[in-house]
C-alpha cells in the first residue's frame, strides 16, 4: 500500500462527509489503468461497465486515451441507455430476449449508435430477428464462445454458452446470415476460470500450484479453440469486426492468441479483494466504502453503522467486505458484516472517536455501486468531485 494513503490520509479526506459513503481514489485508479494498459500491450481494452457502474467514471476513463476503446455492457437496456447519453461502440456481453429492451436498442441503432448483442442459440437469434425486422433495423450480433475446460472429473470454468467450438459457431453463424435483419459482427470468448481465479493466495501454496497448472493447461486449450473458431468463421466468409477476450486476470494468456483483436477489463481498475492475489500483477485498492464508528461495546471492538454488502457468487467468507484501514482490523467470525451494524475487532494500539470512518473494501468491483447513490472522488487527499452511480441515476438493470 502507498504509505501516503493510510488511514489518516482518508480520515482527513472524508472529514465532514456523511457516512456511510463509497469512494474512488483517482490516483490509485490511474495507477491501475496504467498497469492494465501496459499488460495489454498493443491490444485495445474494452471497458467493462458492470465493474464501474457510474456514468461519470466511465466518461473519465474513456477520456484517458485511445487505448480504452468501447464498452462491454451487461444488458441491452443498459447499452441503450448509455447510447442515449452519447456513448458509442457498445457490446452487450450477455444474451437477452426482453422485447422492450431489444426495441430500445433498435431505437439507438436508428439514431446511428453501434450496439452489438450477444447470442449463443437459435431461439435467441429468432427473437432478436423478429424485433429487428419489425423495427426496420439490422441488428449486429456477436457469438459467445464457451471458454471453459472439461478435465476428467473437473469442470474448470463456468457454464455459459453451448457454443463449444467451430462446428457450433458455424451453425449459429449460418442462422444469423440467412436473416436479413441480422448481421454477424464479432465473437467473444471469455476465459473466466483464468481471469477470475487467484493463484497466489497466502497460506495456500499447494493449491496455488494446482491452480496455476490448471490455468496453463486450460489457456493453451481454449486459445486454440478460439483461434480455430475464428479461422473457421472467416473461411466460410463471415467477417468479424472484433474478437473479444480476456479479463483483468488473464491479459497475459489471452494476448497469446493472435486471433484476439481486443481485451476486456473493469475490475482491475477498482481492485476489489477478489483480485488481491495474482502472480502476474498487483493492483492498488482504488475503491472502497467508509462506515462511521458508532459504538465501542468492549475493549478492542468497535461497531460501525451499516456494512452488510456481500458480493455475488458462491457463499463464503471471501464474498464479505473486508476491513481495510486502519490496518489490523478484522470482522468477527460469528457476526460478519451486518445490514444495520458491523462489529470490528481492532488492535489495542488503535483509538477511535465516535464518528471516525473505518474503511472497507468490497469483494467485487461494481456491485458496491448498487448500495450507494454516489461515489466520492478523492485525489491528493481531498474530495474533488462526486458522481452518481447507476443507482443514483435511478437505474437498476437486474
Amino acid at each position: 500500500m502507498n504509505a501516503a494513503r493510510d488511514w489518516a490520509h482518508y480520515r482527513r479526506a472524508l472529514a465532514g462527509e456523511p457516512l456511510p459513503a463509497a469512494f474512488v481514489d483517482l490516483g490509485a485508479l490511474r495507477t491501475n489503468l496504467e498497469s492494465l494498459l501496459l499488460r495489454a500491450g498493443a491490444l485495445p481494452v474494452r471497458l467493462v461497465t458492470k465493474s464501474i457502474r457510474s456514468v461519470g467514471l466511465l466518461r473519465r476513463l474513456l477520456a484517458a486515451g485511445p487505448a480504452l476503446r468501447g464498452l462491454l455492457c451487461y444488458s441491452p437496456a443498459e447499452a441503450a441507455w448509455l447510447a442515449g447519453l452519447g456513448f458509442d461502440d457498445l457490446v452487450v456481453a450477455y444474451p437477452s430476449v426482453e422485447a422492450d429492451d431489444l426495441r430500445a436498442v433498435a431505437a439507438q441503432l436508428r439514431a446511428g449508435r453501434s450496439i452489438v448483442l450477444m447470442v449463443d442459440s437459435v431461439p435467441q437469434v429468432e427473437r432478436i430477428a423478429a424485433v429487428a425486422q419489425a423495427d426496420g433495423v439490422v441488428m449486429p450480433l456477436a457469438i459467445d464462445l464457451d471458454m471453459s475446460s472439461d478435465f476428467p472429473g473437473l469442470r474448470f470454468g463456468v457454464y455459459r454458452s453451448p457454443v463449444d467450438g467451430p462446428a457450433a459457431a458455424l451453425a449459429l453463424a449460418a442462422e444469423i446470415a440467412r436473416r436479413p435483419a441480422l448481421r454477424l459482427d464479432g465473437l467473444m470468448g471469455y476465459e473466466g476460470q483464468i481471469a477470475g481465479l487467484m493463484d497466489k493466495v497466502p497460506g495456500q501454496a499447494a493449491k496455488n500450484l494446482v491452480v496455476r497448472w490448471l490455468k496453463r493447461r486450460s489457456a493453451a486449450e481454449v486459445n486454440e479453440r478460439r483461434a480455430a473458431t475464428v479461422a473457421a468463421l472467416k473461411a466460410q466468409g463471415h467477417r468479424l469486426r472484433f474478437v473479444n477476450g480476456g479479463g483483468t486476470g488473464s491479459f497475459e494468456s489471452t494476448r497469446a492468441d493472435p486471433s484476439v483483436t481486443e481485451l476486456a477489463a473493469g475490475s482491475g481498475l477498482y481492485a476489489p479483494t477478489l483480485f488481491d492475489h495474482y502472480r502476474d500483477f498487483r493492483l492498488q485498492p482504488a475503491a472502497g466504502f467508509a462506515l462511521p464508528v458508532t459504538r465501542a461495546p468492549r475493549p478492542g471492538i468497535v461497531t460501525c453503522s451499516g456494512g452488510g454488502y456481500p458480493a455475488s457468487g458462491p457463499a463464503g467468507r471471501d464474498r464479505l467486505p473486508q476491513p481495510w484501514l486502519p490496518a489490523g482490523c478484522t470482522l468477527l467470525a460469528h457476526e460478519g458484516a451486518g445490514e444495520v451494524q458491523t462489529p470490528v475487532r481492532h488492535p489495542p494500539s488503535l483509538r477511535f472517536e465516535l464518528g471516525d470512518p473505518l474503511l472497507f473494501r468490497h469483494a467485487k468491483a461494481g456491485e458496491l455501486c448498487e448500495r450507494f447513490d454516489e461515489l466520492l472522488l478523492i485525489d491528493d487527499g481531498r474530495v474533488v468531485d462526486r458522481v452518481p452511480t447507476y443507482r443514483g441515476d435511478g437505474r437498476c438493470f437486474f
